[in-house]
């Protein structure tokens, strides 16, 4: 206790506004369940594992830790098995979940020498019980996380709050004891801030839940507002309010007043009940995603270094698919595991590690490559099924979880004992006649919470619990890890994905001009003209045509798709392309020229994206429903571009070239109508200009918009010196972006140049302009200087070697699932969220995304 009192200075006891870290350890994937618990620096609020706490003793000199250990409970082997009466898990009268309770132990634990002292304890100095019953009770800073991304849109002021009506009835609420007004449930119970009646909420498809009372009341009276009793603490940001009229969860500014109009002493309450948002989370979180697999085969499940599942967080396969590919290749592998170690990367870190995204790299390598968390679990579970027969519910959901029925529309006594049936929350598998109870082995898998809190940080999408699409995200990522690495270049892994494009442009002059850039990925259009498979398509469509004129469908079997191969789509990168409208500085106006693409240099990994989504007719988007025959090897030495060849001549050098500001293009027929009218010119030609020469109508709007801009008069010349060339203050992550969706670069580089930048809202306008050019007027670089964008990037041989792909699954990028495929000790493996195993049949050809590894030697 003396020792202990020595430190007091050191400790801190955190308030509502504090993270405190008390489910994951910083920097590895240990939990209060690990062999050694969890330590919490009763000072930073960061929890360490056994093996990791004595580092964080060194580098910060703090010795006091509240340690939280959890132990299995044992459940008797005689326990009686209930035959279940309804087609539900978790519920009364439903299959039985066996999900394993744990017991929490508590202790104080002084650095260096690991003085233990049990808690709770009557002699512990009050600093020290204030501290540690106050990370007892706090809501976890993962736990915070994950909420708040689940919720995903900050809840907005309801429109009721600021005048809320308050009936002064004399009702005061007492700080417990709560029940129904109007029957007996003492659970999810809502006080209307109006007259302070307390009610139960909305009833569940399955009879669980409350009786509808508050949402009756609401009906009857109007009275907009109320509070989840259970949810109000001194933290009332965490408080569940929820608006009838607006039918939704909302933020009541006023809360605290409205909450002492009724007596409430809101910063004496604790936490009972889950939010809205936390309940949907937990639903969420445990809802089994793995449904993608090779379909009816028997896999052998892998365990051990780099054979690590990630478990999905609500809908972060996309997340993982990409993880797992990238820390796959020897350059991520390199720079985060095998040549650093955790130690090494925590004492570089900043105070809070978990803000870091170097150190949670090399927290996720460690994870996924060390092997110390893909170890096999036997779960004991058995189910008590019709007869004599019996079935296991594999990875079941939490027991206090009401799932929706098992296999809608099927009878237990019907499913085909050969294989199993999958439903919401995870699978039922036949385990053969009269087996009471079987082995399931599976591994645990770890969650990437920390990562994917600091690499969404700056992303308002990726921070969210929705769907995304993978190449976006793999884009963000690199993006991510080249800016972390600024200036070090031999720290930046994403330098193997990247390379050297070149354009070659060619006039009617005979002229030509050539751009570079540099990219991560090539994108490749799909020419479905290029079919190898017409004959069966042909004969498809005809029955298909057969078959409708006769009333009927075609069966799945029967269904052909287009067969496209892997080398027509990279021809297409390659081959000549029109480019209309181009302005040619050698003939003074407005020509076509004829553009082709190379590369400058050959990355170590080549990645190439299929665009699988593209417009129909009316633009519609579309997911193409083809097959990609990928082989094993491919050869792109062709794809080398030469630069400029003898006897090639530069188009000359435009103004903006010869250090002059350059006037953007400006349409003449849009000037012309809008002076017409009686606006000034230079008003007009701006219009013309920031409008990308759409169109009269949107010129308009933006004069009318912009009169009064107190520089609507500056000559435009000043204007591109001040602010660089209209025409190319493009940002080339958001243009990928649109390119990736599949509009072609000119069109998405016109709608991000007249959406301000904004990816979402540049979609909209292409969507809102379907007659808009899909090409950009160009003032191609005519420069003989040898741009330095690709020096130093790697370069080789084009002879590639096909070592991952990523499925997408869905109609659309943002819904469905992702699954990544993976060519590991000379054995292809399926990674899908945190099952591992051996692949029978890779889909090869149903990729999305595909990693190619150059061949050395």
């Amino acid at each position: 206790m003396e020792l202990l009192r020595s430190h007091l200075s050191k400790l801190r006891i955190p308030t509502p506004s504090h993270r405190v870290y008390k489910q994951e350890c910083c920097i590895s994937f240990d939990t209060p369940r690990s062999e050694g618990g969890l330590f919490v620096d009763m000072n930073s609020f960061l929890a360490f594992g056994k093996d990791y706490v004595d580092w964080n003793y060194e580098k910060t000199g703090n010795p006091v830790y509240f340690h939280i250990k959890q132990t299995r409970k044992a459940v008797p082997e005689d326990r009686p098995l209930k035959k279940p009466t309804r087609l539900a898990i978790g519920v009364e009268g439903g299959f039985e979940t066996n999900e394993p309770e744990y017991e929490d132990n508590y202790s104080i634990i002084i650095l260096p020498d690991y003085v233990m002292l049990p808690f709770p304890n009557v002699e512990l100095p009050e600093k020290v019980r204030q501290a540690a019953d106050a990370i007892m009770l706090s809501e976890g800073a993962e736990r915070k996380e994950q909420v708040a991304s689940w919720v995903a849109d900050k809840k907005q002021v309801s429109a009721y709050a600021m005048d809320l009506q308050q009936i002064g009835n004399g009702v005061t609420i007492p700080p417990h004891g709560w029940k129904c007004s109007k029957c007996d449930k003492a659970e999810n119970l809502w006080l209307n801030l109006t007259d302070g009646t307390i009610l139960c909420g909305r009833k569940n498809w399955d009879g669980s839940g409350g009786n509808n009372h508050a949402i009756e009341h609401y009906i009857a009276t109007k009275y907009p507002l109320a509070v989840k009793l259970g949810t109000i603490t001194a933290d009332l940001e965490t408080a569940d309010v929820f608006s009838y009229p607006e039918d939704e969860s909302v933020e009541d500014p006023l809360l605290a007043q409205h909450l002492s109009f009724f007596g409430i002493d809101f910063p004496s309450l604790r936490k009972t009940e889950l939010t809205t948002a936390e309940e949907e989370l937990d639903q969420n979180t445990n809802f089994d995603w793995n449904r993608i697999q090779e379909s009816g085969r028997e896999v052998e499940l892998l365990f051990g270094p780099g054979y690590t599942g990630l478990i999905n967080l609500g809908n972060s396969c996309y997340l993982a698919s990409t993880m797992q590919v990238i820390f796959s290749t020897n350059a991520f592998c390199s720079r985060y595991y095998e040549n650093l170690s955790l130690k090494e990367s925590f004492g570089r870190a900043p105070a809070d590690p978990t803000l870091d995204l170097n150190m949670q790299l090399s927290k996720l390598a460690h994870g996924l490559l060390s092997g110390k968390y893909s170890v096999p679990v036997q779960e004991h579970t058995y189910l008590l099924l019709p007869e004599v027969h019996c079935y296991a519910l594999i990875r079941p959901p939490l027991a206090s979880l009401i799932p929706p029925p098992v296999a809608k529309g099927k009878n237990l006594e019907t499913w085909d004992p050969s294989g199993h049936v999958e439903h919401g929350l995870g699978q039922i598998q036949y385990l053969g006649q009269g087996k009471s109870s079987a082995f399931i082995q599976s591994q645990e898998g770890i969650p990437p919470r920390m990562f994917k809190m600091v690499i969404a940080a700056s992303h308002p999408e990726f921070s969210s619990m929705r769907q995304q699409d993978a190449l976006e995200f793999f884009l963000h990522f690199l993006d991510q890890v080249e800016r972390i690495n600024a200036g070090k270049p031999e720290l930046d892994s994403s330098r193997c994905f990247k390379f050297g494009v070149e354009e070659r442009l060619l006039c009617l002059s005979g002229k030509v001009a050539y751009n570079k850039r540099t990219d991560y990925i090539l994108s490749l259009n799909i020419p479905l003209t290029k079919a190898t498979n017409k004959e069966q398509l042909e004969a498809f469509n005809k029955l298909k045509e057969e078959r409708r004129f006769e009333g009927k469908e075609i069966a799945s079997e029967e269904i052909v798709r287009p067969r496209v191969h892997l080398e027509s789509c990279l021809a297409s990168f390659t081959s000549p392309e029109e480019v209309h409208d181009f302005y040619s500085t050698a003939l003074n106006a407005k020509t076509t020229a004829i553009k082709t693409a190379g590369l400058t240099t050959f990355p170590d990994y080549l990645v190439l994206h299929m665009r699988k989504f593209v417009m129909e007719e009316g633009w519609v988007p579309k997911k193409l429903d083809v097959y990609i025959d990928v082989p094993d090897i491919i050869d792109i030495s062709y794809m080398r571009s030469k630069g400029l060849q003898p006897g090639e001549e530069l188009l000359p050098e435009s103004d903006s070239e010869k250090g002059g500001p350059v006037k953007p293009y400006v349409n003449e027929d849009i000037v012309s109508q809008l002076t017409s009218m009686g606006f000034p010119l230079l008003h007009c030609e701006k219009a013309a200009i920031y409008t990308s020469n759409v169109g009269v109508e949107e010129a308009m709007n933006w004069l009318l918009a912009h009169m009064e801009d107190p520089d609507i008069d500056t000559p435009i010349s000043q204007e591109v010196e001040g602010a660089g060339n209209l025409l190319a203050a493009v940002d080339e992550m958001c243009l990928q972006t649109l390119v990736s969706f599949g509009f072609s670069p000119d069109l998405a580089r016109k709608a991000l140049m007249s959406s301000g930048g904004d990816v979402e809202k540049a979609t909209d306008w292409i969507f809102s302009h379907p007659d808009a050019s899909a090409t950009m007027d160009m003032d191609a670089t005519s420069s003989e200087t040898e741009p330095t964008s690709d020096q130093g990037l790697p370069d080789g041989d084009g002879r590639y070697k096909l070592m991952a792909f990523v499925s997408h699954m869905g109609t659309s990028t943002h819904c469905g699932h992702y699954v990544a495929h993976v060519l590991k000790d000379g054995r292809w493996v399926i990674f899908n969220d945190k099952k591992v195993a051996a692949s029978v049949d890779p889909p090869r050809d149903m990729g999305y995304i595909y990693f190619f590894e150059r061949i050395k030697g």
